[in-house]
């Protein structure tokens, strides 16, 4: 991580943005593998989400919801799984050995552990009992290539079993057996979600086996993602590698120290890139604007982001948990957010209005009807609504 350090102002910094994730007109993807590709990511809680931040990247976004349905159900290009942070992401299908080692295990393992204890807790069957119902469940679930719970339990009944969680306290709940094996199995590699039951915004999934995938060395496949990761979003802070990994603080270090990562210095302070990405990068020739969804990977891509999005826009553009609405950009910052309202119009406001005059509005309201052309009569609400979207979706 040596060399001397160079400094990467705001304005480089919103270059970078711009081209990487293929905001500005320029850079715009032909392809929904060319997006997640080049996004390492794609936030795959909402799925709606996968979608909007596709189509607002691609060239040609008519070609959205047709494209990304099937580069994730029939081609398998992309994969929709448990990632970093225990966050449900689609990733490129050659990333699942790089995702699972590198953050997948550790969840893992504690996410099958607070399965048996609660189980234990409440009475239910022992760790012997659970494998083999999901080993049935495994060779049930291979056999119809894709199932519902539901189905699943047709072939495995065993999968109905209910149990009581947290007895006498005031979150109690009874738990099903299908419900948590799955989440686990999830968060495990063995299983991922498929084909949804209803259209492209549905979350209600069918399972699929997940694809057959090497076994690698954790720390060798923390060192490959964050390269990755880094190549798109560098530079980026320590803060803000451990914020995105969910990593220690010793893993971001070690997985840094494994690339030959280089400093950069930024208005945050050290900053780190891949090596040999320390040349001045200049921004696209034409301003630009975008409309991203609720969670884009953009939007949410760093912990530290004032350098992209004013402190004061945060109480009317995410909600209490921290999870980011709608937001509409303007030349590398948020600078408002959108909703769509009932009839499908796609409304915006403007909340910081330095810098944005009417060629910013004129370019805003091209993509405003850019995005209402390819959703049309479909109604997009975001699973996590924040105070501004449902203001305008009155």
């Amino acid at each position: 991580m040596g060399g001397a350090q160079r400094y990467i102002d705001v304005a480089e910094r919103r270059a970078r943005l711009a081209l990487r994730h293929r905001l500005a007109g320029p850079a715009r993807a032909g392809s929904t593998e060319e997006v997640a590709a080049s996004l390492v990511a794609l936030h795959g809680t909402d799925p709606a989400t996968v979608y909007l931040a596709v189509g607002a990247r691609l060239v040609d976004p008519a070609r959205t919801v047709a494209e990304t349905s099937r580069a994730l159900y029939e081609d398998r290009a992309l994969v929709r799984m448990h990632g970093m942070r225990h966050t449900v992401f689609v990733f490129p299908t050659d990333l699942t050995a790089v995702v699972h080692a590198s953050t997948g295990l550790t969840v893992a393992a504690r996410e099958r552990a607070k399965l048996l204890k609660d189980m234990a807790t409440a009475g239910a069957p022992d760790a012997t009992w659970l494998k083999e119902v999901e080993e049935s469940a495994l060779a049930a679930l291979a056999r119809r290539g894709q199932a519902t719970a539901a189905e699943l339990a047709e072939d495995e009944p065993r999968l109905r079993q209910q149990f009581v969680y947290a007895a006498g306290k005031r979150y109690e709940g009874v738990h099903t057996v299908s419900t948590r094996l799955l989440k686990v199995l999830g968060v495990e590699g063995k299983v991922v979600r498929g084909r949804p039951l209803g259209s492209w915004t549905s979350s209600l999934f069918r399972w699929a086996v997940a694809p057959a995938h090497p076994e690698l060395d954790p720390a060798e496949a923390q060192a490959a993602l964050l390269r990755r990761w880094l190549t798109v979003c560098g530079p980026a802070t320590e803060a803000d590698l451990k914020w995105w990994t969910g990593w220690r603080v010793t893993e971001v270090r070690r997985a840094l120290s494994a690339i030959g990562a280089r400093t950069v210095a930024l208005d945050e302070g050290v900053g780190h890139v891949v090596d040999g990405d320390t040349d001045p990068v200049t921004g696209p020739a034409e301003p630009w604007a975008a409309l991203l969804p609720a969670l884009d990977p953009t939007a949410m891509g760093w912990q530290q982001r004032d350098w992209y999005l004013a402190p004061g826009l945060r109480g009317a553009l995410f909600d209490g948990s921290g999870n980011v609405g709608p937001t509409v950009w303007w030349e590398g910052r948020v600078v408002g957010g959108w909703a769509q309202r009932p009839d499908g119009e796609i409304v915006w406001r403007i909340l910081d209005t330095d810098g944005v005059g009417q060629e910013a509005r004129a370019a805003i309201t091209v993509e405003a009807e850019r995005l209402r052309g390819w959703v049309g009569a479909t109604k997009v609400t975001p699973r996590f609504r924040t105070p501004l979207e449902k203001e305008l979706a009155q």
